[in-house]
């Protein structure tokens, strides 16, 4: 009897952990995308033959990785609950710079990926002059940046790809080490930093507190102006990244790199769980957003599905983002 009632004890206090383990995971603002990943994933892996081979996988990997590294500036700026809509611009932009730093200037190879990440720190950097200095709205800068550096594109290249960048150059984004494309490792390393930075540093902290409540941020000391322009001088140098990685993926600066990479950075980060807002979101949450738009991306072409809807389809888990945001916040 003593033994019956003391393993009815313990299953319940069994029943009760595994219920609150349930309850922390459902509060967790990514959680649903993850939930998603996985059943989309299991549902492409039985609908199609190969969703699941070792090349599709680091097709998918490597089309979350462009994506995702501008996702990663982008929910830093939107934490401090600004937007930035020049991202892809910006990195089409510093692709063609780095492009001709490495063709013309003479620059080493090596010494590109950060020559270049340094220039789309300053076209960030621009940005964050005009919303965080003279607190302009940061919709309407960006999108006025986003047509200039979009125009100097142009202007630079008159539509002409630059090419070749060489075989020293292009291993950065055809290289593997351990069997993993070097992007996908560049993504992941740039994750787990910020990851860090927001967890566990006061630059972390004052980035939240920024976008929850900028004149409480103030009132506490905080320089909220450099946050502020930090933020986006960071979301131009992932966008640089991004770029100029793309471009030694294919051997040639091209005057396209970056079109349509704005719309899949927010899209990835609304649907990990960063609000509009601001304040509140995760890194880990914008990775799983990033993986989930390559694997329907993806899942699109493996089903045979009309390039022409992929568009459609993006906008419309856009609309979706944004409504289980605004329904969370009401929450």
């Amino acid at each position: 009897m003593t033994n019956n009632i003391q393993a009815s004890a313990a299953n319940d206090r069994g029943n009760r952990g595994g219920k609150a383990i349930l309850a922390r995971f459902w509060k967790w603002e990514a959680s649903g995308i993850l939930v998603a990943l996985i059943v989309l994933g299991l549902a492409l892996s039985l609908a199609t033959d190969n969703f699941m081979s070792s090349y599709n996988m680091s097709v998918v990997a490597r089309q979350a990785a462009f994506v995702g590294l501008v996702a990663l500036g982008q929910t830093l700026v939107l934490l401090v609950g600004g937007i930035d809509l020049s991202v892809g611009a910006a990195a089409g932009l510093s692709a063609i710079v780095g492009s001709i730093a490495l063709t013309q200037w003479g620059i080493h190879p090596w010494l590109i990926i950060p020559f270049t990440m340094l220039f789309g720190f300053g076209l960030g950097a621009l940005n964050g002059v005009f919303v965080a200095g003279l607190r302009l709205n940061p919709f309407i800068v960006t999108l006025a940046t986003w047509e200039i550096f979009a125009g100097l594109t142009l202007v630079i290249t008159k539509g002409y790809p630059i090419r070749p960048l060489g075989e020293a150059f292009t291993v950065f984004g055809q290289g593997e080490l351990f069997g993993i494309p070097l992007p996908v490792l560049i993504f992941g390393l740039a994750a787990i930093c910020l990851i860090w930075v927001l967890s566990q540093t006061r630059l972390g902290r004052n980035i939240f507190a920024v976008g929850g409540n900028r004149d409480a941020a103030i009132l506490a000391g905080i320089r909220v102006k450099a946050i502020e322009f930090l933020a986006f001088g960071l979301a131009g140098m992932f966008a640089a990244l991004a770029g100029i990685l793309f471009a030694s993926r294919m051997d040639a600066g091209q005057p396209s790199v970056g079109e349509g990479w704005l719309m899949g950075a927010i899209t990835a980060a609304i649907l990990g769980g960063t609000s509009l807002r601001g304040g509140q979101g995760s890194i880990v949450g914008t990775v799983l957003g990033a993986l989930l738009l390559a694997v329907l991306a993806n899942g699109t072409v493996l089903m045979n599905v009309s390039g022409f809807w992929q568009r459609v389809i993006v906008g419309a888990v856009v609309l979706v983002a944004v409504l289980v945001d605004l329904l969370r916040r009401k929450s």
